[in-house]
């Protein structure tokens, strides 16, 4: 709205997101002249502005309650690179709901949708991501892979080594899925489920 607002509108509204929606919900609406378009424009974005600060207020609340509910159910998963609130959260719900469905490490990953399909013909032997299984969760993991791939030096490494074999990104990540999902599960980074009282 900003882009396609007045220009006389659009001058006085600069600067990075936050500030915008700060402006935004700041401007002075003359309710009697409704149907100018400045005012108009300012009556929308103000508007706007005020409902993304409530949904923000409600998503830091949502974050600062579920933040010590991971921390406490799943200290191990918490802990691991990469893996914040939400994350933790979404994985956290996809076991809760299938606890049937994790006998093992390719159970899970089957159930996390990161387990490789062979898609081999003639020649070429490569896999796939399984397109079943629970895709909030594979959603989970795909932040895990990119939050590694730009923050933990190893996982850099590990991607400069299958590129320079000539596998693709994509390839690359549905590997360090699968490497995550092992993580995850190992027995190492297992204990015993600490419920909450």
């Amino acid at each position: 709205m900003i882009a396609s607002a007045p220009d006389a509108l659009r001058q006085d509204l600069t600067g990075p997101a936050a500030t915008l929606v700060d402006q935004c919900a700041a401007l002075p609406v003359d309710e009697t002249r409704h149907t100018d378009p400045v005012e108009a424009t300012k009556a929308a974005l103000a508007a706007i502005a005020t409902r993304v600060k409530a949904l923000t207020a409600e998503i830091n609340q949502a974050d600062r309650r579920l933040r010590p509910a991971v921390a406490r159910t799943a200290p191990h998963l918490h802990a691991l690179h990469g893996v914040g609130p939400d994350v933790a959260g979404q994985l956290l719900t996809t076991a809760g709901d299938n606890p049937d469905r994790l006998r093992s490490e390719a159970a899970l990953a089957h159930l996390c949708s990161a387990a490789p399909i062979p898609a081999s013909s003639g020649r070429t032997n490569r896999h796939r991501l399984n397109r079943g299984g629970d895709r909030a969760a594979n959603n989970a993991l795909h932040t895990i892979a990119l939050t590694r791939m730009r923050h933990d030096p190893r996982t850099r490494a590990y991607v400069t080594k299958r590129t320079t074999q000539g596998l693709s990104k994509k390839e690359t990540i549905r590997c360090l899925k699968r490497y995550i999902v092992r993580e995850i599960h190992s027995p190492s980074h297992r204990p015993e489920p600490n419920w909450p009282d």
